[in-house]
């Protein structure tokens, strides 16, 4: 009796090692399977984390960025300049656009800027003034080659911005002299109008 006791208990205990290798196999393959996939569930919470922060920081800075173009926009809405009239309206575009390249020479010479060369090209056709409205505006392109330091060049745009008179200035291209890198050899073009109609 006692020999049926123990082999009932004796199976009864190995059914039980049975099941609790067999839960401890199962747990350790969940396991197993289960933290690769919270290891991926975590990196993705700190990606979405470092996403949101970075798109919230770019969209801080477009915020930003809209704002200095509206600021921009405004200012030069309030800066709009008026092309130069010259106080004859019976001359020719060599006489009309003088007037107003003595005073880009004026500033020139205030910057303590030095020109090489200057070339005039006077109405050029592919100039939207030119093209569109050829009866109203006179139009030089003037090509200069220009030598001056790094502030003077610097001194001579900011005055150029300031110049009452509408100007476009269409190319600049600075390269630094070899035998002394503070002086600049400067290709500088820029466009200045003027009304054919004079000044009332």
């Amino acid at each position: 009796m006692e020999d049926n006791n123990y082999n009932y208990y004796i199976k009864k205990f190995k059914t039980a090692l049975i099941i609790i290798g067999l839960s401890l196999l199962v747990f350790v393959v969940l396991f197993s399977k289960i933290i690769p996939q919270l290891k991926r569930i975590i990196t993705i919470q700190s990606e979405f984390r470092t996403k949101t922060a970075s798109l919230e920081d770019n969209q801080r800075k477009i915020e930003t960025l809209k704002e200095d173009a509206a600021k921009r926009a405004a200012e030069s809405k309030s800066t709009i300049k008026a092309i130069f009239k010259p106080v004859s309206s019976a001359i020719d575009t060599e006489s009309a656009i003088s007037d107003e390249f003595g005073e880009i020479l004026q500033v020139m010479r205030d910057n303590k800027i030095k020109a090489r060369s200057v070339i005039y090209d006077y109405d050029p056709q592919d100039d939207n003034f030119v093209k569109n409205a050829a009866t109203q505006y006179h139009v030089c392109r003037i090509s200069a080659e220009m030598i001056g330091t790094y502030a003077e060049f610097e001194n001579f745009l900011r005055n150029l911005y300031k110049h009452e008179h509408f100007l476009d200035i269409s190319k600049i291209e600075i390269v630094p002299y070899q035998k002394n890198k503070r002086i600049l050899l400067i290709s500088f073009q820029i466009k200045l109008y003027a009304l054919k109609q004079a000044e009332k």
